[in-house]
């Protein structure tokens, strides 16, 4: 990723500088580090794997830099550090995510893998950001913010939407990078969807149960902004037993995916029991 923005030669300072912010200071790589895991165990070489990998965390990226603007979740701090629109200004905010999203399209366009592949990449990441997925997830979440109380299911398919689908596509496209065979797609799938929803009710009662210094980011916005989480809607406890059930779907999944599911398995473990 840094590699990619050092490539963007005449681009104006204060843009790059922002984009370098947005990526650069850290995170969890969550969803590289499933396209690596998927693709690997799929039989993929980690070379045909790079782009991929970078693309969809600089699409998760952009969506922080947007998601913590004024206009949206209004937040000061991001991985220990002042969001970008804190540092750089909110304008200046706004173009870097856009820069950052056509990046990612550009590093999958560049991609050294055959024609059908980068275009099958590039159509699940696209779904994945766009209305469908998590631009998508992200609207139901304003509407339902402040507003009565939704259902489970609704709830569950807000997150599989704004939270899910980028975790999804990035299983997806390890998956794609190695041309793996229907059934395991079909269980990695199942892997990505439980996994997706494990990250979210984990995030929901990190909200709660943390602090801001161990987060990096602002404890306790889910329940200052009124939003629509798991433990508002069901309770802790549940949330906590939901957690266990979607462990088990994980492991029963990785069962039918043909070779080495180990990294998958740790990937998915962390999920669940991960602090910040």
């Amino acid at each position: 990723m840094a590699g990619a923005l050092d490539s963007l030669d005449g681009t104006e300072p204060r843009l790059l500088a922002a984009m370098r912010h947005a990526v650069l200071l850290g995170g969890k790589r969550m969803r590289p580090q499933l396209v690596y895991a998927s693709g690997t165990a799929c039989g993929a070489r980690e070379d045909d794997l790079d782009a991929a990998a970078a693309a969809v965390e600089l699409v998760h990226a952009y969506s922080l830099v947007h998601d913590d603007l004024p206009a949206l979740d209004d937040d000061a701090l991001r991985r220990g550090q002042p969001t970008v629109h804190v540092a750089h200004g909110e304008a200046t905010a706004i173009v870097a995510g856009d820069a950052l999203q056509a990046l990612a399209f550009s590093l999958l366009a560049d991609a050294p893998l055959p024609d059908a592949c980068r275009v099958a990449m590039m159509a699940e990441l696209a779904s994945a950001s766009g209305a469908a997925g998590m631009c998508g997830g992200q609207a139901f979440d304003l509407a339902a913010t402040g507003s009565e109380p939704i259902t489970l299911a609704a709830l569950e398919r807000l997150h599989a939407m704004k939270t899910g689908a980028l975790l999804r596509a990035a299983v997806r496209l390890g998956a794609l990078a190695a041309d793996a065979d229907p059934s395991t797609r079909a269980a990695l799938d199942r892997f990505a969807g439980a996994l997706g929803l494990a990250f979210q009710v984990r995030d929901d009662l990190l909200d709660i149960e943390s602090d801001t210094a161990t987060l990096g980011k602002t404890a306790g916005k889910d329940v200052a902004q009124d939003k629509a989480t798991f433990p508002a809607l069901i309770g802790v406890e549940a949330s906590r037993a939901r957690l266990r059930e979607l462990a088990r779907v994980m492991q029963d999944a990785l069962e039918g995916c043909r070779g080495d599911t180990t990294a998958l398995a740790e990937l998915g473990r962390r999920v669940i029991e991960r602090n910040h």
